[in-house]
């Protein structure tokens, strides 16, 4: 591996993140609250970590694939370990262990939290929490590769960081890849200002506006208040958020298309169509449900719970308005299914993704065609009216079977480091692996990640970098083949 080149990749990776502290420190400024030094100092620390690693080994060489994949593993650990020094210097989060899972969760676009008690702690830090979301919905390397000089091999960061859906779906903006990343910042960016814009229009305040931006385009979930976005209590706010959940687990070639008048690509966009289903299929069940169950005593109400609910999950987003666990049991089991689904590849949400489920049941169907109707025939998977290679179709089965081992290995794993009840143990692996923050049991829309012991803390936090990274990045590292030349 090039080490050289490793290390000025992550001092750049130290250096924005110190830089991006600024934001908070001007938010710290604006209320006159008491983390200003905290937040100061965490940013200057950073910086001047990083800046030996950029400048000492600024004659870089280019990265290779696995350089790519050592770099968006232990990036990310990186990253989290220093962004947590605010939150440790200030007191908020005086645990290493905490902090850290805090952060991991930030950047992953998780939103499970450790704090009991979200509104006590100040502006700054607060904003600093939800900038992570930010930072980390489009993903952190591609704002590095910004900045990275031609020539360093960013594109293989890219796709060390990106999702296998990415690689099954194809999609390409333009050939040269950090127009590409410019580019995607470029929506991601829009669509939070656009948020915000209309959150404050419906009269939310602009701090509380921005943290819940970031934490709905990046399908995030961190919101500065204890009750999410229950607290309000706005129809308004649930529906304005529900919209931007959807673009957030949209693919982002998407919009780009859309910006191109290129409307026929999006048209014949598989996933998208089976993203729109799915959606309107288990929103309307579950509001059905409600009503039927007198849950809420309007339909309208119903299915703006239901429709807020399922797109927070489905799109691995996490918010909340209201304690699902008090709803019947069969709505409660729709909401267990959409946590295992999630939304488009090449958006900023996690979970197994639309795609696989696409090319796993049209292979499903054309070999129980072939098999019991048509022997001679030959399986045929097509995406986007375009014939999938069978070894996509590996790629797909085989990253479904990984995520389920690893759900049922984890959650046994948890039940017995933690002496959880199983509902709990499953649900936490779950909802980190997946990046969803909230799930069922002790760890539910009206609990945190508190209670759980430092070993299942780190545990989980493993789980959310392997859910970001979608799988075989971070497992890639554990091959005794990885480390050899």
């Amino acid at each position: 591996m090039n080490y050289a080149s490793i290390a000025h990749v992550l001092g750049t990776l130290l250096i924005v993140t110190g830089s991006s502290m600024a934001f908070p420190v001007v938010c710290s400024i604006y209320y006159g609250e008491n983390d200003l030094f905290s937040l100061f100092i965490s940013g200057i620390m950073t910086i001047l970590l990083g800046l030996p690693l950029w400048w000492f080994f600024r004659r870089h060489h280019e990265l290779n694939i696995k350089d790519g994949f050592f770099i968006a593993v232990f990036g990310w650990v990186v990253i989290s370990a220093v962004s947590g020094l605010p939150f440790m210097i200030h007191g908020s989060i005086p645990s290493f262990t905490d902090a850290f899972f805090e952060m991991m969760s930030g950047y992953t676009t998780s939103g499970a939290t450790i704090l009991t008690d979200i509104e006590i702690v100040p502006h700054g830090l607060l904003f600093w929490r939800s900038q992570t979301h930010l930072l980390g919905g489009m993903g952190f390397l591609t704002l590095t590769v910004i900045f990275l000089p031609h020539g360093m091999g960013g594109v293989r960061l890219f796709r060390a960081e990106s999702s296998p859906g990415q690689v099954i779906t194809k999609e390409k903006f333009i050939p040269r890849n950090r127009d590409t990343m410019i580019w995607l910042w470029g929506i991601y960016l829009t669509l939070n200002v656009l948020e915000t814009l209309l959150l404050t229009f419906g009269g939310m305040p602009l701090f509380d506006s921005l943290c819940h931006a970031f934490g709905t385009v990046s399908t995030s979930g961190y919101s500065p208040k204890n009750a999410s976005i229950g607290y309000y209590n706005s129809a308004y706010f649930d529906w304005v958020i529900i919209v931007f959940m959807f673009f957030g687990g949209m693919t982002f070639m998407l919009f780009y298309h859309m910006v191109k008048g290129e409307w026929k690509v999006i048209k014949i966009n598989t996933e998208f169509r089976w993203y729109v289903g799915l959606l309107l299929f288990f929103c309307a069940v579950v509001a059905w449900i409600l009503w039927q169950e007198g849950t809420y005593n309007s339909p309208v109400d119903s299915i703006r719970y239901a429709t807020f609910q399922i797109m927070s999950l489905l799109t691995t987003t996490g918010f909340t308005t209201a304690d699902y666990e008090k709803w019947p049991q069969a709505a409660q089991m729709f909401l267990y299914v959409s946590c295992f689904i999630g939304a488009c590849a090449g958006s900023t949400t996690s979970g197994i993704k639309v795609v696989h489920y696409v090319i796993i049941w049209k292979f499903m169907v054309a070999s129980i065609k072939r098999i019991f109707f048509q022997p001679m025939s030959v399986v045929t998977v097509r995406l986007n009216r375009r014939p999938v290679d069978r070894v996509i179709i590996d790629l797909a089965i085989c990253y479904f079977i990984v995520n389920i081992f690893m759900v049922l290995g984890g959650g046994c794993f948890m039940v017995l480091v933690d002496d959880m009840d199983y509902v709990t143990g499953m649900s936490s692996v779950i909802a980190t692996l997946m990046n969803i923050g909230p799930g069922f049991g002790t760890i539910g829309p009206a609990e945190n990640y508190a209670h759980i012991s430092s070993i299942g803390k780190w545990f989980l936090s493993w789980n959310m970098l392997v859910g970001r990274l979608e799988m075989f990045s971070a497992l890639v590292v554990f091959y005794p083949t990885f480390w050899k030349k």
